[in-house]
């Protein structure tokens, strides 16, 4: 007779499932709401320049609230940070559906971004107290990647099937019944932590700088606004002075002072700057270069999603069991680059099949094993009691990357084309220099990427730079109430 799932890992995993579902609501909202741009601007009147306020409306909400949301998670528990993030983005989900003005419909996206970020801020930390085994958290972190990828790879064609079938609000207005389904799922599977609250109080000039920084910042990129950048640099900077006098700060200098952490967290601005701007230029290689339609071009990309799905699922966990993270990763990034300089020497006239493609897969098999060992590095070696500040500073790297990625790659390709087109060359060849150098610079970032990886301090015996040990974390998990989440003692260490 087969053995039975003991009742606490299908708690787990029940659990899991839930922190996923999130996540793929957020994955699909990007991707779809992407598609859809097109008819949201002639339906509400927006201006040309203003219909990128659907997209940066959002990105400004969620980049700001990161790094709080984290931190929060910690002092008040990051199972009811998640809760609240749910019940916002379904809510503002609602709003931007029945948005009938482009005013409302912004304010709703930025609503959304909020919730947004409450809830995926502390969804590593609650993985990582679920699956503290070094093994099981593999595989659980690969199957969260699948969840992206798997997102990603639907919600390029769902974006243009649901706008054509029943209109653009349905994108925003399927989240409503999803999310009150995952709502329902998490208040019983999700388990409570034990949380102390903040003993002197939360630091509510710091959080206010940081957050207002961090959006500025992201307002600066997606607008180039130089003053802005200065106003969230000064901001940043003000915020890093409040930390070191604030009784209780909302990022306790000690974080900063870790050489490690900030490494790992500028190799991940790096990898998501690559995948980002990687989306952002192929989307429009596909339309400019190759002439598709806006599904054409989902279904062009849906190799990439897929491949890294698969990996993320079934490969991943096993090759980090196997030789550790940090060679996987510099395996994994190797082959991402790879996959970006073959882009980088297609025909100005490309075929699909011939030219594309095979780097689309390469592409798939890099950032399969790279995103599941990149989160598992950042999240190595935080401490109980701050697992929720270094999921925020890991998902704030990550919207940082992110909308850094967009902004280079998208201006690199601009001007090279440009240079090319004033030199002579027909436009077909001068689309393809561009978008060849924008792929180019990608190719940097990762190999960037890869020197500091590369370059972290060596722990022996760690997961990091081998595979994990026998898990002997069984024991000590039989003791603990079913669902209950690992606990810190005064020492900081996981409660036996």
């Amino acid at each position: 007779m087969a053995a039975s799932v003991p009742p606490r890992d299908r708690r787990r995993a029940a659990a899991l499932a839930v922190l996923c579902s999130m996540a793929l609501m957020i994955v699909l909202d990007s991707t779809i709401v992407a598609v859809a741009v097109p008819a949201i601007q002639i339906d509400l009147g927006f201006s040309p320049a203003g219909v990128a306020w659907v997209v940066n409306g959002y990105l400004i909400g969620f980049a700001g609230l990161l790094l709080l949301a984290g931190r929060l998670g910690d002092l008040v528990g990051a199972r009811r940070v998640f809760l609240i993030g749910l019940v916002v983005f379904t809510g503002a989900s609602l709003l931007c559906g029945l948005a009938g003005t482009a005013p409302l419909l912004v304010a709703g996206r930025f609503v959304q971004g909020v919730g947004g970020a409450l809830a995926s801020a502390v969804i590593f930390s609650l993985i990582v107290r679920l699956y503290p085994e070094p093994g099981a958290q593999a595989r659980a972190i690969g199957v969260f990647s699948f969840t992206q990828a798997g997102g990603a790879a639907v919600g390029f064609v769902a974006g243009g099937l649901l706008t054509d079938a029943v209109g653009w609000p349905w994108i925003f207005l399927v989240n409503v019944p999803i999310g009150v389904a995952v709502l329902v799922a998490a208040l019983r599977v999700v388990p409570r932590e034990a949380v102390t609250g903040p003993r002197e109080g939360l630091d509510v000039s710091g959080a206010a700088m940081i957050t207002l920084g961090l959006s500025l910042g992201v307002y600066a990129i997606v607008d180039g606004g130089l003053r802005y950048a200065v106003a969230a640099l000064l901001l940043v900077v003000g915020f890093g002075i409040r930390q070191r006098y604030a009784r209780n700060p909302l990022v306790p200098l000690r974080i900063l002072r870790r050489r490690r952490l900030l490494a790992t967290s500028a190799a991940v601005v790096l990898i998501f700057a690559t995948g980002m701007g990687f989306q952002f230029v192929s989307a429009l290689f596909m339309q400019r270069v190759l002439g598709l339609d806006s599904i054409g071009t989902g279904l062009a990309f849906l190799p990439t999603p897929i491949v890294i799905g698969v990996l993320s699922l079934l490969v991943a966990p096993r090759v980090i069991a196997r030789f550790g993270v940090r060679p996987v990763l510099l395996a994994g990034l190797g082959t991402l680059a790879a996959g970006l300089l073959l882009l980088a020497r297609v025909p100005a006239d490309p075929r699909y099949a011939a030219d594309v493609l095979p780097s689309l897969i390469i592409m798939g098999l890099g950032i399969g094993v790279v995103i599941p060992a990149i989160i598992m590095l950042a999240m190595a070696g935080a401490e109980p009691r701050e697992t929720g500040l270094v999921s925020g500073l890991t998902n704030t790297a990550q919207q940082a990357g992110g909308a850094l990625g967009l902004a280079v790659l998208a201006v690199v390709a601009a001007r090279v084309t440009d240079s090319s087109l004033a030199s002579g060359l027909g436009e077909s060849v001068a689309l393809r220099d561009g978008y060849a150098r924008a792929y180019l610079v990608a190719a940097g970032f990762v190999a960037a990427a890869a020197v500091i990886t590369a370059l972290l301090p060596r722990r022996p015996g760690s997961m990091v730079d081998a595979g994990p040990p026998p898990d002997r974390s069984a024991v000590a998990t039989a003791a603990r109430p079913e669902g209950a989440l690992p606990q810190e003692d005064t020492c900081g260490t996981a409660a036996r």
